[in-house]
């Protein structure tokens, strides 16, 4: 910790020029290391350290004066991709993009359940295909423009409208949440209505998600591509900066229609290497970090600290190309879920932080999860036999893993513990790592001629979203969609697309439960974890509360 400290004063001094103050904590801090003190004061020490380091971050990284009270320090699992919601797809990305942008509705605070956001009210009509949105009025975007329906309109045939003359902003890959809209229509300058070309029942929530969010038109004009780069929303905070590999900072928005957020100002550092995270929690260079190693939650159960925790829709699932090689064929897919010890990955590596998944469909979204379906169990021998009667003995094996990523939980320790127990059946498994958006660029376009399998964990909003973009035939990488294994069948088809259509959840549930059953036998996954997400803060921030979205919402977040 000292040596940490010592570096931290020592570079920020060197960058900033910072004063005596700094200098003579650093001497101090010597003296403690050369001669030794009693535990008590080297807790004080500590204690003032890093009250100085949160002040000293929050210099360095805006470069004027701030109180640590004012600033708000999150360690983000990664590097944003882009900061345009219609263009990313990552959980890390919309932790920062939530804070930035309002939707047309919300998920209630703790809740999958929408709520009005930008849209005060709205109707429905009988047929469930026109949906009409009151907005409210006195809405600005950071950018100073005002929010009308006109904005609504350009938000969503900027992603549906080939001809749109800003559709070149893109691609937006999470388009196909919203293919069911035929027309978006302004009624006048508060009253929007979409038409859909059929019923769609996850219409509201994906709204909700991130995709949905609404941007400033006039930003998008000015900067183009660059948007991304530089966003303009109505949200609790606006953005103030982006330096590649050290932050995001975002402000609060003064003139925010919900209220005024609870800081000044919010720091997303990247912060990729979990165990990095760790040490700048336990120094004082973060307030608050996500995803907390399994291993390492045990460092945080002193008073200086509080780990929260949340169930959420996640599963974390190995990618198998269905399409060519070994696993097109369905005996050695099957063999693969045999092969690999779930309960050994989710006690030991996980230290029981997660639950074996038996299937696609997480078992958070309680009403349309089949209760009857049961994990693959552990069973080698079984795995074997089935190699064997598919002639696969000795197969060379390609695995895609990445350093970490949204929901990816520990994916190096994971990876290693998959290989060695497809290896112990007769696999010949070669591993390939990657930085998390290097790795989304190489699975999302398909793993075809690039590898067997591929590491992926998804966090969704509806049973629908996981499955309809990434087990449908039509969800295949060149149609748009994730399905990056290539899975087809055209019952599974048939059943996600009635189950979206329909309007009587019990109906749905069916549907969805049907599904799990075939594609659990089809095995175009692995299906190893349900994760439940975790948090840890200092003792200083509250009104902290992780969402079952997976969503960092910091509006009332507050620091004492």
């Amino acid at each position: 910790f000292f040596l940490h400290a010592h570096a931290a004063i020592r570079d920020a001094q060197e960058s900033r020029g910072l004063g005596d103050v700094y200098k003579r904590q650093v001497l101090e801090l010597n003296r403690i290391n050369e001669e030794g003190l009693p535990m008590r004061n080297v807790h004080m020490y500590a204690q003032n350290l890093k009250k100085s380091l949160a002040t000293l971050i929050a210099f360095v990284f805006f470069g004027f004066s701030a109180q640590a009270n004012d600033v708000l320090v999150v360690g983000q699992i990664a590097e944003p991709k882009a900061l345009d919601p219609a263009a990313v797809t990552a959980v890390n990305d919309f932790r920062i993009l939530m804070n930035i942008y309002d939707g047309l509705v919300r998920y209630k605070d703790g809740t999958l359940e929408v709520e009005p956001a930008l849209a005060k009210s709205w109707t429905i009509s009988d047929d469930g295909t026109e949906y009409t949105f009151n907005l409210r009025s006195g809405v600005k975007f950071h950018d100073g423009t005002s929010f009308e329906a006109e904005d609504v309109k350009f938000n969503f045939d900027r992603m549906l409208d080939e001809n749109h003359p800003y559709h070149d902003t893109g691609p937006f890959p999470l388009s196909f949440f919203f293919s069911a809209i035929t027309s978006v229509d302004v009624i006048d300058d508060l009253t929007v209505k979409f038409t859909l070309n059929a019923s769609y029942a996850p219409f509201l929530s994906n709204l909700a998600y991130p995709t949905g969010l609404i941007v400033s038109p006039d930003a998008v004009m000015k900067h183009g591509k660059d948007f991304g780069r530089n966003p303009s929303g109505t949200g609790a905070f606006q953005f103030n900066e982006w330096k590649s590999n050290e932050r995001v900072v975002v402000t609060r928005n003064a003139d925010h229609w919900d209220g005024q957020a609870g800081v000044d100002a919010v720091i997303f550092r990247p912060l990729t290497d979990g165990n990095t995270r760790v040490a700048e929690m336990l120094a004082g260079g973060i307030d608050l970090m996500v995803e907390v190693p399994p291993t390492s939650l045990s460092e945080f159960s002193g008073s200086e600290f509080s780990v929260v925790e949340q169930a959420g829709p996640h599963v974390w699932f190995l990618i198998l190309n269905a399409k060519e090689g070994p696993f097109a064929d369905k005996k050695v897919r099957q063999a693969a879920n045999y092969a690999i010890n779930k309960e050994a990955i989710v006690n030991d590596v996980l230290e029981g932080t997660a639950a074996v998944a038996a299937g696609p469909t997480p078992p958070a979204f309680a009403w349309a999860y089949n209760n009857d379906l049961e994990p693959y169990p552990y069973d080698p021998d079984k795995a074997k036999a089935l190699i064997a009667e598919a002639g696969a003995e000795g197969a060379e094996l390609t695995f895609f893993v990445t350093e970490g990523g949204s929901g990816m939980l520990d994916p190096v320790a994971m990876g290693t513990a998959i290989q060695a127990d497809l290896e112990a059946v007769g696999f010949d498994v070669k591993i390939e790592t990657y930085e998390w958006n290097s790795f989304l660029g190489e699975v999302n376009p398909g793993l075809e001629g690039k590898a067997d399998m591929a590491e992926m964990a998804w966090m969704t909003n509806d049973p629908d979203t996981l499955p309809f973009l990434a087990l449908r035939t039509q969800s295949w990488p060149e149609e748009g969609g994730f399905n990056s294994g290539y899975y087809s069948n055209p019952k599974v088809d048939e059943l996600l697309n009635a189950a979206r259509s329909s309007t009587d959840q019990a109906e749905r549930a069916r549907l969805y439960q049907e599904m799990q059953v075939i594609v659990q036998d089809d095995a175009p996954w692995v299906f190893v974890a349900n994760w439940k997400q975790n948090a840890v803060t200092n003792s200083s921030v509250k009104n902290f509360n992780l969402q079952p979205s997976f969503f960092l919402l910091l509006k009332d977040v507050e620091k004492n």
